[in-house]
């Protein structure tokens, strides 16, 4: 399995490439990384060195990729956070060339737009790049409760309401959706889910909700449940195995207190999770 990761980078810790990259290969995918910023350590420290990539670099190593006669083994590309629209542009671009070269290629989006605690922080006008270009060219999309909130306009408060606002994303363009981070009216204390999507038919991953908050969870859970999509096929499996995998490393790293995701250290969970949650219908 080959898969196109383009994506942000950090010396120090794990978000973005560095946190999706490592999971892949462990489960024994190929991915080529192409890194849309090489920075010290993620921006939620408050600061910050290195350098933010351009949409112009990033179709340079696309076109080198290409000479190689890669892309028509290529079987899905992957994209999270996007700095600006040129970046994005040049995502959109590679996922097009990506798709000429083979017609069976996917692609995931992870629309990173915010989060319930912070909302909305990308640059003006990422969001409607996510919505009007890069979505409608999407297979998968990996959004949380508060991103699929503001690309549908839709509430969320429900069940009910989640699977309709699932449906008019979809409707975008995506038939797949995985939505990470929600909390309904039926979800009950002490718990969070995750619902995905594949057409008409939605299914429900219900975990504890565990006392830790860290950066790259949500990069590492999207290209696990890409991954899992190619190999099996179902939709369902690819959230139980991906769901658990990532409640197991978030459990580690909140047992040892650690600021950043124990991605290394807790590898075993990417390959067998120590508890397996099970999908349902809903």
């Amino acid at each position: 399995m080959n898969i196109l990761s383009i994506q942000s980078w950090v010396a120090y810790g794990h978000v973005g490439n560095a946190s999706a990259v490592f999971p892949l290969q462990r489960l024994g995918a190929e991915v080529w990384a192409v890194n849309t910023v090489q920075f010290s350590n993620h921006t939620g420290y408050g600061d910050w060195t290195g350098q933010v990539f351009t949409g112009p670099q990033i179709s340079a190593l696309i076109d080198g990729i290409a000479a190689r006669g890669a892309l028509s083994r290529c079987d899905a590309v992957l994209s999270g956070y996007m700095g600006d629209a040129g970046i994005g542009a040049a995502i959109v671009d590679a996922v097009a060339r990506a798709k000429a070269a083979n017609p069976a290629a996917l692609y995931c989006c992870d629309p990173v737009l915010g989060d319930d605690d912070t909302g909305l922080y990308v640059r003006p006008g990422i969001d409607a790049f996510m919505r009007d270009v890069a979505l409608p060219v999407a297979d998968i999309a990996t959004p949380n409760r508060f991103e699929l909130a503001h690309l549908t306009g839709l509430p969320t408060r429900t069940l009910a309401e989640t699977k309709i606002a699932i449906a008019a994303l979809q409707a975008l363009g995506p038939r797949i959706v995985l939505v990470t981070s929600v909390q309904t009216e039926e979800t009950p204390p002490g718990c969070t889910d995750m619902l995905a999507a594949e057409g008409d038919a939605v299914h429900l991953l219900r975990t504890p909700t565990l006392p830790v908050r860290v950066n790259g969870a949500g990069d590492a859970l999207a290209g696990l449940f890409l991954f899992h999509r190619l190999r099996t096929g179902h939709v369902a499996e690819a959230l139980s195995l991906s769901g658990s995998a990532i409640w197991g490393v978030l459990r580690r790293t909140a047992e040892a207190g650690s600021r950043e995701i124990l991605t290394v250290a807790a590898q075993d969970e990417f390959i067998q999770p120590g508890r397996m949650f099970h999908a349902v219908s809903c």
